[in-house]
């Protein structure tokens, strides 16, 4: 052992050798034992040092807490330590110890926080009236001050405590004072022996009283001799009216007094009363009264005022109670309401502590139903609201000693507090709680109970960084718990089980990501910098913090805190029960649904798939022992085959990694080939796997793989086609399993029949392509499929024929979309082939129309399901899409809870998929036998179809998450619809009355297409949009209407309407081509959308759609090839205009051209346009060019626009307040106008009016400014005639201008003559009212105003220009049609000539 210099050495006479280095263990170990045997002690000791500043109580510490402490070594003769050169440390004081002092507190903060005087609070303080008050001489005592201590009484205080008084005096002294703060503090406790109650410090009680309640004061600061008897009336009358007063009208009352105080004062004389000792009577003793109030008329009104201040009392505790929100202040717990009665031989029990008791008593009843305050929400275990007035018994667990002990339930903050605890059943408790909160709220049950979102407080309050921690939890039990409410955050079954329905309609396996809003984030730091040198999203990515990436996106977040790692950990190492890993592969499939960025970090994380397909996906099993098995490793489960197929619609590289690295062909050999019945699983289960396998493999045919598998298992899967109609089961839940087997085997034959379509256009591009990219032609060709068109026709005329048994009938209703579509897709292959026979096709096709369409189109079954189109329709029903649930921005779900709830648009019995598929099938065999085209007008002429067409004319449906899913397919049916009808309108006159009504759902679904579907928004701009023969108002004199009844809006000089109508009309070809040419950057979006829709599978990417940002084309896409000459311009602030390219005025015009086409006859089509955003648009033809708007087309036709733009309605709609979409300010784009218009209006009268539109009186005053300030210039050529304005003049000149600013800028324009009636007669009319409205008005206004108004009447009188004198003067009414633009006074009337004279009489100004 090492010697240190703080270690004392005993040195004994008889000392042993000391060791050798050369001696071994062994001897070491004998000297020992000789020298015990011998009875000899040790020559080293080791003790403690005791701390001197710490007293003998540390000293006299047990071994066990002075454990910490340095062994010390002493050596006899040798002082303990080093004498010390500085003086002792400083003895601190026990008083100064009791008190808390911090670091950084500041000092005037600690003398504001014990200044306990009055005035602190008071601090408007009136001294009182001491006129009255005699003044006396102090009394002369004999009593020293301060008090003098003397021994006697120290000595007789602690006689009996010290019964050896052998400490100092001071000592003794401080003795006696901490024995006499013992009795005190005794007597604060309840005295279990005695049922009296306490008694406090006479002082005490009269200060608590003398801000406690309603006091009777002494009458001292009334200033009169006789104060008492005064005092007594005033509170008698006080008494009196009182006892008059019901107690609404008190509470009313007491309700004013609190208004008028100074809230500080209110909250410190209540926080006074709060400071009263619970249980004692210094509020009901008439003693303590007596006392306080001295005077003996007094003494006999104390039982009134006693009783009337415990009225007061109990009317404010109650309204405190129930009106405020605050708890009754309990009395301490009493010895009767112990349910153990304390011992005296109970060891620490002899001083009882109430406040720890207060537990062991009953709970108080929870408040009353009629509280104002809000409530925490409080949930019991499974999740469950728990009403605040529901009182539960406390064996059920839910109650806790919280802030509100006699509330049953945990709140979200004491849950999170829980899963905290060290005690694992405390975490798993909390965790699981927390986990059916989630669930229930996901659900919507708490929309209507709770203020606030309970996902969105939980996530900003830290829960997915919670549940993360938690799966790394030691503990499975937390684990799992963990797992379940990680499941319960991310997944819905409901929105998985409708997309899986969805997953066999027309394009049904596309879905849109479920990808959160993108945030644009403004970097003030890239603000000024070039492009280069701007950070990438990336680089912006990666600087986020993990909470800022979780408060976006909770799934990438996620991903983020490496949760893939850990769930493979989940799966690999720990293998949690079947629970867990059903809701571990639920997450993961939720996760591959978020983009394909997900699905690609899933299969990267390292051993995570591989570990589920060799344990969850297994080829070889045994069977299992019971229905419910313990485990699930080794077993085959479904939603493992499901998770691959999620993955693959991610991405055909995706897929093509599963089949090919991860034995995805293997697995579907295996769980295709075999019979749900030979699986050796549960029967359900069995099913689920088989069906998501063929659901994988009609996954990975759409991108044209696998096909070597389909003909390797063409036996079978012909087998399973021919036995589709055998389908029966007893339970119903196994025979919906069986049906959605069959129509996922139809799909895969379906995508099967697109691929071998293609290979002959494939091979032909294989041979012809020289270096250009072109993908291998499919190992499937147009043979192997030839053989499975008549077990499907003949499978479709069965299930055609089942329509009419009620047992069979829902069955068939669900097959045969699925036949229908498989028919599509052969017909639309067989003419691109070059086997293609047209004869026998059109026989074919006939024989199918008579056997098969026509019958199904008339069926009872079949117009049911079309009645119900309106009732059903989300673009008709706004409130279908609306979320079910709770709605996180950063958790985007389909919401189809509430939609299931509301409608059957999204189950099996949904009117879309079988009415979408046969109109699929129509539009594709009438472009193959044109001749069979008016065979099905009776479909379009159907009451149920034109009515569901016509609502959905003037109707804007919201595009979300919640609503995207399911419009899509309805925008499907609305498009085939559509097509169907636009084919029927040249042969069927019948149908041709409605064309009008088609070309305007057309408009209306173009505006509504969302991404992926850019392809029918091509065809239907390419047919339907500018058909001449769907604008039937063109062909029966429409256009001479129109110019009848704006005839009075029109200038002479401008055509007529109905000219510029049929010249639109005529130019419709070219306006098409125009409108095609500025989409052409919509190119590769219209590609990728064609190649899905006409099932071109091995060209097709993925199945994602692109993400969700709105519809296809902007809502003003009308307006676009304006905005594209305004955009490729250049034009900005400071910045001349570029020269616009050949053909920009043509573009110009025909866009101006469909523009008034549109607001002529389809004025619903831009209905989703404001005005504001219209009038924006229309001003890009004068800034995108200093010529275009001189061009005469152009002229006509805005002119025309603009005329309907200030028509009544139009011009009161029109708010130029609110910024247009696109523009940060309109106060941006006018001062643009302003600068164009002088740099290169040559005066024109239609820049003019768009330019005088915003200096209407009810607009901003910023904009008028702006042209009598800055550009004060242009009005020399703002030569817009009275009667040009196609806006009534009243619209300028009232009300009366109020702004000072703009009336002296008036007024300076027109004495100097930068405004004159022949320059600028709009704006001559408008000053000159203005001033003369402001100089004789005789309102009550400013001293400033007055003044203004004042100067400007006397500076006018005194004019030397006596027209403007007399315009100003004698101005009467503006008169838009005469020739001045006003009327005016022959004199001024007599109360204008009085203003005049009294302002500008002999007498001056005054």
């Amino acid at each position: 052992m090492q010697l240190m210099e703080d270690r004392d050495i005993k040195l004994e006479s008889g000392m042993l050798r000391r060791p050798k280095p050369a001696d071994s263990e062994a001897d070491l170990l004998r000297e020992q034992r000789e020298l015990l045997a011998a009875g000899g002690q040790t020559t080293v000791s080791v003790v403690k040092r005791p701390d001197k500043r710490r007293g003998d109580a540390a000293a006299a510490a047990p071994l066990s807490q002075q454990g910490n402490l340095r062994d010390v070594v002493t050596i006899e003769d040798l002082p303990d330590e080093i004498p010390s050169l500085t003086p002792a440390p400083s003895k601190k004081s026990r008083f100064k110890q009791e008190r808390v002092r911090f670091e950084d507190e500041d000092p005037e903060e600690r003398l504001d926080r014990h200044d306990t005087h009055v005035s602190a609070v008071l601090s408007r303080i009136v001294e009182r009236d001491t006129s009255a008050v005699p003044v006396s001489l102090p009394c002369i005592t004999g009593i020293a001050f301060p008090k003098v201590l003397h021994r006697s009484a120290i000595e007789n205080e602690s006689q009996e405590r010290v019964p050896k008084p052998t400490k100092s005096i001071f000592a003794r002294q401080i003795a006696a004072q901490r024995a006499k703060e013992d009795v005190k503090s005794s007597s604060k406790h309840v005295d279990f022996s005695s049922s009296e109650s306490m008694q406090t410090d006479q002082a005490e009680s009269k200060y608590v009283d003398s801000v406690g309640g309603p006091l009777l004061l002494s009458g001292k600061g009334l200033g009169i001799a006789n104060s008492t008897v005064e005092m007594m009336k005033i509170h008698e009358e006080n008494q009196m009216k009182l006892q008059a007063m019901s107690q609404s009208q008190i509470l009313e009352e007491q309700k004013k007094v609190l208004a008028q105080l100074d809230p500080r004062l209110v909250d410190f004389v209540r926080s006074r009363k709060a400071q009263r000792t619970p249980g004692s009577e210094t509020s009901s003793s008439p003693v303590q009264r007596k006392d306080f109030l001295k005077e003996p008329s007094a003494n006999s009104a104390s039982p009134e005022i006693i009783d009337t201040r415990k009225a007061k009392e109990s009317t404010m505790e109650e309204d405190e109670e129930y009106g405020d929100g605050q708890l009754l202040v309990q009395s301490p717990i009493s010895e009767e309401e112990l349910p153990i009665r304390p011992q005296k031989e109970w060891v620490h029990m002899d001083k009882v502590e109430p406040e720890k008791l207060e537990w062991t008593r009953d709970l108080p009843a929870p408040k009353r139903s009629s509280t104002k305050k809000a409530m925490q929400a409080r949930f019991d275990f499974a999740g469950t609201l728990i009403p605040p007035t529901k009182d539960l018994p406390t064996h059920l667990g839910l109650h806790h000693h919280g802030d509100e002990p006699e509330l049953a339930g945990y709140s979200l903050q004491e849950l999170f507090l829980l899963s905290r605890s060290k005690l694992n059943q405390q975490r798993n408790l909390a965790i699981s709680t927390l986990a059916n909160v989630l669930t229930k709220a996901r659900a919507g049950e708490f929309i209507f109970s709770l203020k606030s979102s309970v996902l969105s407080s939980l996530l900003d309050a830290g829960l997915l960084f919670l549940l993360r921690f938690s799966l790394d939890d030691g503990v499975e039990a937390v684990m799992s718990a963990a797992v379940h409410a990680l499941r319960a955050l991310l997944v819905s079954s409901e929105d998985e089980e409708s997309l899986d329905n969805t997953f066999s309609w027309l394009l049904g396996m596309a879905n849109f990501p479920l990808l959160p809003a993108a945030e644009e984030d403004e970097d003030e730091d890239d603000e000024g910098l070039d492009e280069v040198m701007k950070e990438t999203a990336n680089e912006k990515e990666e600087k986020k913090t993990d909470h800022d990436v979780a408060r976006q996106d909770v799934v990438k977040g996620f991903l983020r805190m490496q949760g893939l790692p850990r769930l493979r950990y989940i799966l690999e190492v720990v293998r949690p029960s079947p629970g867990v890993v059903l809701d571990i592969l639920e997450v993961l499939i939720r996760i591959a649904r978020h983009s394909t960025a997900s699905a690609v970090q899933i299969l990267d994380c390292p051993r995570l798939m591989d570990t589920v397909i060799s344990e969850f996906l297994p080829c070889s099993w045994a069977p299992a022992s019971s229905q419910a098995p313990s485990s699930l490793y080794g077993l085959p489960v479904s939603l493992a085959m499901k998770l691959l197929r999620v993955l693959a619609s991610a991405g055909r590289h995706i897929c093509a990694r599963i089949l090919n690295s991860l034995r995805g062909k293997e697995l579907l050999s295996r769980f295709v080939v075999v019979e749900p019945s030979e699986m050796l699983l549960e029967e359900g289960e069995a099913l689920r796997c088989s069906l998501e396998a063929l659901r994988l493999f009609a996954v990975a045919a759409s991108y044209g793989q696998a096909c070597n598998l389909y003909t390797d298992l063409y036996p079978v899967l012909v087998k399973r086609l021919q036995a589709g109609q055998q389908c029966c089961s007893s339970s119903e839940a196994v025979l919906r399993l069986e049906l959605d087997r069959i129509r996922a085997l139809l799909l895969l034959l379906t995508q099967v029949t697109h691929t071998a379509g293609c290979h002959e256009e494939l091979q032909r591009g294989l041979l012809s392509s020289q270096g250009t990219e072109c993908p291998p032609p499919p190992s499937v060709v147009w043979t192997h499929v030839t053989g499975l068109q008549p077990t499907v026709i003949s499978s479709l005329k069965g299930c055609v024929r089942a329509l009419d048994g009620p047992a069979q009938m829902s069955s068939a209703l669900i097959l045969l979309p699925s036949y229908l579509l498989y028919a599509e897709a052969f017909y639309s292959q067989l003419c691109l082939q070059s086997s293609f026979q047209p004869v026998q096709c059109l026989q074919e096709l006939e024989l199918l129309t008579s056997d098969v369409l026509l019958p199904l189109i008339s069926h009872q079954a079949m117009k049911n399901l079309i009645s119900s189109f309106r009732s059903n329709s989300v673009i008709c029903n706004s409130g279908l899409s609306g979320g079910g649930g709770e709605f996180v921005p950063s958790l985007p779900g389909l919401s189809s809870s509430r939609l299931k709830s509301s409608s059957s648009i999204a189950d099996t019995k949904s009117p879309l998929p079988l009415p979408t598929a046969l109109l699929h099938l129509l539009n594709t065999i009438t472009s193959i036998h044109k001749g069979l085209v008016n065979k099905f007008s009776p479909l379009i002429l159907s009451d149920s179809v034109l009515g569901y067409l016509r609502s959905c004319i003037g109707v804007m449906p919201s595009v979300s998450q919640m609503s995207a899913w399911i419009l899509r397919h309805e925008h499907h049916l609305l498009y085939l619809l559509l097509r169907l009808a636009h084919k029927l309108v040249p042969v069927d006159p019948e149908v041709a009355k409605h064309a009008s009504l088609f070309h305007q759902v057309s408009l209306a679904l173009l505006s509504w297409l969302l991404p992926g579907s850019e392809h029918l928004a091509h065809e239907l701009m390419s047919i339907m949009t500018f058909s001449h023969s769907l604008l039937l108002e063109g062909a029966c004199g429409d256009p001479e209407v129109t110019s009848l009844a704006e005839l009075q809006l029109q200038d002479r000089t401008s055509p007529a309407v109905s000219a510029l109508l049929r010249d639109a009309l005529h130019h419709l070809p070219s306006i098409r081509g125009c409108y095609l040419s500025h989409l052409a950057h919509m190119e590769p979006s219209v590609h990728s959308s064609r190649d899905r829709y006409l099932g071109q599978t091995p060209f097709i990417k993925s199945h994602l759609l692109p993400e969700l940002t709105g519809p296809s084309l902007p809502s003003d896409w009308p307006f676009l090839p304006l905005i594209s000459l305004y955009e490729r311009s250049g034009l900005s602030v400071g910045q001349q205009v570029e020269s616009l390219p050949l053909g920009s005025v043509q573009s110009a015009t025909h866009c101006l051209q469909w523009l008034l086409l549109l607001e002529s006859w389809r004025e619903h089509t831009l209905a989703a346009v404001p005005p504001v955003a219209r009038f924006a648009r229309l001003a890009c033809v004068f800034l995108c060019s200093s010529d275009l708007f001189l061009e005469r087309p152009v002229q006509e036709f805005t002119w025309a626009l603009f005329r309907r733009l200030t028509q009544p309605a139009q011009l009161e709609a029109l708010d130029l307040g609110s910024p247009p979409p696109g523009l940060a300010s309109f106060h941006d784009l006018y001062s643009a106008l302003l600068a164009q218009y002088e740099a290169v209006s040559f005066g024109d009268p239609l820049f003019g009016c768009f330019v005088l539109l915003p200096l209407q009186r009810r607009y901003s005053v910023t904009m008028k400014l702006a042209v009598f300030g800055e550009h004060v210039g242009m009005l020399r050529s703002l030569g817009v005639s009275l009667q040009q304005l196609p806006i009534p003049l009243e619209k300028f000149t009232s009300p009366m201008e109020d702004s000072l600013p703009l009336l002296r800028l008036y007024f300076r324009a027109l004495v100097t003559g930068a405004l004159k009636r022949n320059w600028c007669p709009v704006l001559y009319v408008v000053a000159v009212a203005h001033l003369n409205a402001f100089i004789f008005s005789q309102d009550a206004v400013t001293e400033e105003v007055d003044l203004a108004r004042r100067n400007l009447l006397q500076k006018t009188f005194y004019l030397t220009d006596e027209v403007l004198k007399n315009h100003l003067l004698l101005f009467r009414l503006p008169q838009q049609n005469s020739e001045l633009g006003f009327s005016t006074y022959e004199q001024l009337p007599s109360i204008r000539a009085h203003r005049l004279d009294s302002i500008v009489g002999t007498g001056g100004e005054r």
